[in-house]
C-alpha cells in the first residue's frame, strides 16, 4: 500500500460540481439498481441454499484460491471488501463453525493468518454449483460476450483510478 498523502482539496460547491447529465445519471441509477439486484439476489441464494451470507462464501472462496489456503487477516479483509472489524466477526463465525482456523504470523507477531480448513473447503465445494449457476442466471446471461469484455474494461477502468497508484483491488485469481 502506498503512503503518499493527497492534497487536500477544497470540496465541490453547488457553482463547481461537475453535475451528472441527464443521461449519466440514469447510467448511475441503472448501476446502483443491477448493484443492488446483484447483491441481494445471490445473498438470498446463499442463505437460502448454503445458510450463509455471501461475506461468509468470499471469504471461504478467497482462502481456497490462497496459497495453502492461507492469507493475512489484513490482506484477506481487502480482498474480501470488508473492514477489519467485520472481518473479525465473520471470521471468529467461521471458525466456530471449524470452516477456518486463525493463528499468529510467526514472521509480525501483531499480524493474524486465516486458513481455511478441509471442512469449510467442503462446505465451499457444496455451496459452489448453486452459486455459480444464480452468478451465470442473473448476469451472464442477460449480456453478450461483448458486453463481458466491456464490463471487464469498464470494472479495470474505475478500480484503476479508484486505486491511483495501487494495483487494483481483486479476488484472488
Amino acid at each position: 500500500m502506498s503512503t503518499k498523502t493527497e492534497p487536500a482539496s477544497a470540496a465541490p460547491t453547488p457553482e463547481t460540481a461537475r453535475w451528472l447529465n441527464e443521461y449519466e445519471q440514469s447510467t448511475w441509477r441503472s448501476f446502483l439498481a443491477m448493484q443492488r439486484l446483484l447483491r441481494d439476489t445471490l445473498e438470498r441464494q446463499l442463505q437460502r441454499d448454503a445458510s450463509m451470507p455471501m461475506t461468509y462464501y468470499i471469504i471461504l472462496a478467497m482462502l481456497s484460491e490462497a496459497p495453502e489456503r492461507t492469507l493475512r487477516m489484513t490482506d484477506l479483509a481487502l480482498i474480501a471488501g470488508t473492514s477489519q472489524s467485520q472481518l473479525s466477526h465473520a471470521a471468529s463465525r467461521l471458525e466456530e463453525s471449524g470452516w477456518i482456523e486463525r493463528r499468529r504470523c510467526e514472521t509480525d507477531k501483531r499480524g493474524y493468518l486465516a486458513t481455511l480448513t478441509d471442512s469449510g473447503f467442503d462446505v465451499l465445494r457444496a455451496a459452489s454449483p448453486s452459486h455459480v449457476e444464480s452468478v451465470r442466471s442473473v448476469l451472464f446471461d442477460a449480456i453478450t460476450p461483448e458486453q463481458v469484455e466491456q464490463l471487464r474494461a469498464i470494472a479495470d477502468a474505475v478500480l484503476a483510478k479508484g486505486c491511483g497508484d495501487e494495483a487494483p483491488l481483486r479476488f484472488v485469481t
